[in-house]
Order: structure tokens, then C-alpha cells, then sequence
């Protein structure tokens, strides 16, 4: 079962990249990868790579109260993966919340490793 589950993040992963290819497919895919990660979770809830994942998302389509809701979900449940640090920080920084409250995170992120089963937000500092 879990090698199943790994196989369908790997599968996400690979999707989440093709989203640069083909912009014009932007909604479809992320509807695509909401739906996947959906199912992972109602598979595993507690699964903190799927958490991470929707979470980035999530804050590529604009929703970052979503996307921090799963994110915070993850950092709850123990993941250390650097991903999940610096996607608290993005969503944080796109919620315009305080410098202070996401540094500790970026500090954070520092010192982990990345897990090859997640992915980062995007980040556009013109944005803002």
C-alpha cells in the first residue's frame, strides 16, 4: 500500500513540473492535483508529503488560508522536510503576516534536507 502511495506522489510531482509546460492547462492540472492529493490524504490523512504538496498547491491558485491550513497540518504532525518550512514562509509572506513570524521558519529550513516526494510553492516576489 505505501509504495502505492509513493508511486502517486512521485506521479504528482512529475505533474506539478509539467504545470510550466503548459500554462494554458494551469487550472486543469492543478484541479487535477487537488483531486490526487484529495485522495492520497482520504487514504492517509496523516500523510505529511501530501499535506505539503496540496498546501504549495494551493498557494499557486491564490488560496493560501487553505494552503496553510494543510501546512500547518504537517508542521503539527512532525515533518521536518525543508520544503514544508519554506512553503509556511511563502504563504506567510503572501498573507502579508510579519517578517518575524516567517523567519523562524526560513532559519528553520536552513538546517533540513529535503524530502524527493515534495515540491515548493512558487514564489513571485513581483507579487507583492
Amino acid at each position: 500500500m505505501i509504495n502505492n502511495i509513493t508511486a502517486r506522489l512521485q506521479n504528482v510531482k512529475k505533474l506539478q513540473a509539467k504545470r510550466w509546460e503548459n500554462e494554458d492547462h494551469w487550472d486543469e492540472i492543478n484541479d487535477l492535483l487537488i483531486q490526487e492529493l484529495d485522495d492520497i490524504l482520504s487514504a492517509e490523512p496523516e500523510n505529511t508529503a501530501a499535506l505539503i504538496n496540496i498546501g504549495a498547491v494551493y498557494s499557486d491558485m491564490g488560496e493560501n488560508e487553505k494552503a496553510l491550513e494543510y501546512l500547518q497540518k504537517a508542521l503539527r504532525l512532525g515533518s521536518v522536510d525543508k520544503n514544508l518550512y519554506i512553503n509556511l514562509a511563502i504563504v506567510m509572506v503572501y498573507m502579508e503576516m510579519h517578517p518575524e513570524e516567517y523567519h523562524e521558519y526560513l532559519e528553520t529550513a536552513e538546517d533540513k534536507s529535503e524530502d524527493p516526494l515534495t515540491f515548493k510553492a512558487y514564489f513571485d516576489p513581483q507579487s507583492q
